[in-house]
């Protein structure tokens, strides 16, 4: 298993930012690499609250982790400190052995030098079989799309 860390400055402020990390609608719109598309099962926004999400490649001949060519994952809200902080732990439903382990991601928002807000990411616990440098791409794809939603005004309100 391995971590990660990201960093992404967003030209919004912390209270939008916040909004969209526990907004279905808006989750969908953005925790989805290019190249798929996302279902949100179930989205219960709210410390201990699950969540159950799908990823679906759009090439069919893309291999899902999950099977078929879709990426499911579930987990639960452990810690919201709003407009600063979402931990989550989830895992993906795969038969595979190599791919169930619980990870932890924590997202940490904080006042940008200037304005804005910095979007700090640490996702531990990664199973190996998920390749660092495709977990990374999608990962800051994600990112770039919250960015955009939220610069644009398209965060929930």
């Amino acid at each position: 298993m391995y971590a990660m860390r990201l960093s992404r400055r967003v030209n919004a402020p912390r209270s939008a930012v916040y909004r969209a990390l526990l907004d279905a609608s808006a989750v969908a719109a953005w925790r989805v690499p290019e190249g798929m598309t996302s279902r949100v099962h179930e989205f219960d926004a709210r410390e201990g609250g699950t969540f159950r999400i799908s990823l679906v490649y759009d090439d069919p001949a893309s291999t899902g982790k999950s099977g078929g060519h879709t990426d499911t994952y579930h987990g639960r809200f452990i810690r919201l400190v709003p407009d600063e902080r979402v931990v989550e732990v989830l895992e993906f439903e795969s038969a595979d052995p190599a791919l169930r382990s619980t990870m932890t991601m924590t997202t940490t928002l904080t006042d940008a030098e200037g304005g804005g807000t910095d979007v700090h990411l640490l996702h531990e616990g990664i199973p190996d079989a998920v390749p660092a440098a495709d977990n990374e791409l999608g990962q800051r794809m994600a990112l770039d799309k919250l960015a955009e939603l939220v610069e644009t005004g398209g965060a929930p309100r």
